[in-house]
């Protein structure tokens, strides 16, 4: 072996080395077993690795390298940093080493060194794809981008349809009024200013939500739309990088590796539904779970306006303190109910969620009237 090649060979060794101690180190703190047993296959496919150069190199020089420095130099970084940080370097290495073995190949004339290098490279390659899916969640993804476009709305309850939208719509209407309602009434005495600012808030907020309700289901949809299209020009570009990624969202699952692979290379003999299988996975986007615009935002505007309607129904019929009580008993009471209503879509006792929002309901009354006496003081 050339001494130009033996270094590049020996420089491959300790990467590999290095690589296998790194994983063995995620794996020992990572908890999920799923993950912990890909980690820890990753490792024993560094160590063939390593252990294939470490039989070139002592065929050339006599004597073989020792693992136990490269793993005693491990640097503080891989052994105390966030694992998730870990594995987007190990991917940068990753796909580092399997370029210079791609340039390795090009200067090696032994015919056993390019067979142990192509066949790392290949790994390599694979092993990229790996890291990149298992470190997906400390990046960010167009699932969480969608979530800081959208606000996190909270009329927008994913599988809860129509109840839920309508639930959280009259949920922020009553609490938007309300509020303003209360500082006006401590701001005016409740005259029949409260009326015109109720009915402003009230007309405001339906068509705030309204809107955002449209734009929201909108909004995922190209989303959706954007990401099927680089999704198919990555399978079109490299149809075995996405299957492998397929296999592995599976393992990770629970499927052995070996159903993990039969999976994944079924779903890729149907061209359409490996698509949509492969959004569905990475992204958590699903062309079935997104809600009708139109739909959406007539729940959102007219749930919000009839939420927003409750506390300045007592001001159509009465001026001063009399109305201020009435709105505040109806309002109390709707706070109730509206928490309540939520038990429909989640696993809270409706007591708990009632009396919770009715809390809320009370301090927010009481906050925005203390600063309405406030103001009209000055």
């Amino acid at each position: 072996m050339e001494p130009r090649n033996l270094s590049t060979v020996q420089k491959m060794w300790r990467r590999e080395v290095e690589a296998a101690a790194t994983y063995r180190h995620l794996a020992e703190r990572e908890r999920d077993r799923k993950r912990k047993d890909i980690l820890l296959r990753l490792a024993g496919q560094e160590d063939k690795h390593a252990a294939r150069w470490s039989e070139r190199i002592a065929m050339a020089t006599g004597h073989a390298p020792d693992p136990k420095e490269v793993e005693r130099g491990l640097s503080w970084f891989q052994r105390i940093s966030d694992p998730s940080v870990v594995l987007h370097r190990l991917e940068q290495e990753e796909t580092k080493a399997e370029a210079e073995y791609d340039e390795l190949m090009a200067k090696l004339s032994d015919p056993t060194d390019r067979q142990i290098a192509k066949e790392a490279m290949l790994e390599e390659r694979d092993h990229a794809v790996i890291l990149r899916t298992l470190a997906g969640g400390a990046m960010p993804t167009p699932r969480s981008a969608l979530d800081t476009i959208l606000h996190r709305e909270r009329w927008h309850v994913r599988g809860t349809g129509w109840i839920g939208d309508a639930i959280y719509g009259v949920n922020d209407g009553l609490g938007a009024v309300f509020g303003i309602v209360s500082g006006m009434a401590g701001y005016t005495g409740g005259s029949q200013v409260v009326l015109a600012a109720g009915l402003a808030g009230t007309l405001a907020s339906a068509l705030s939500m309204g809107a955002g309700a449209y734009l929201a289901s909108k909004s995922e949809r190209e989303v959706y739309e954007s990401e099927v299209s680089r999704e198919r020009a990555e399978i079109e570009e490299d149809p075995h990088e996405e299957l492998l990624e397929l296999e592995l969202f599976y393992q990770l699952k629970g499927f052995s590796p070996e159903e993990a692979r039969a999976m994944a290379e079924r779903i890729q003999k149907e061209p359409k539904q490996f698509l949509r299988t492969l959004v569905h996975e990475e992204l958590g986007l699903s062309e079935e779970t997104f809600p009708n615009p139109l739909r959406s935002t007539i729940s959102a505007s007219i749930s919000t306006a009839i939420g927003g309607f409750i506390p300045i129904i007592p001001f159509f019929f009465a001026v001063g303190m009399p109305a201020v009580i009435a709105s505040f008993i109806i309002s109390t009471i709707a706070h109730f109910i509206v928490g309540a209503s939520k038990a429909l879509i989640t696993t809270r006792s409706w007591w708990a969620s009632g009396l919770e929002m009715t809390v809320v309901g009370i301090i927010e009354a009481a906050i925005t009237y203390g600063l309405g006496v406030a103001f009209a003081g000055h």
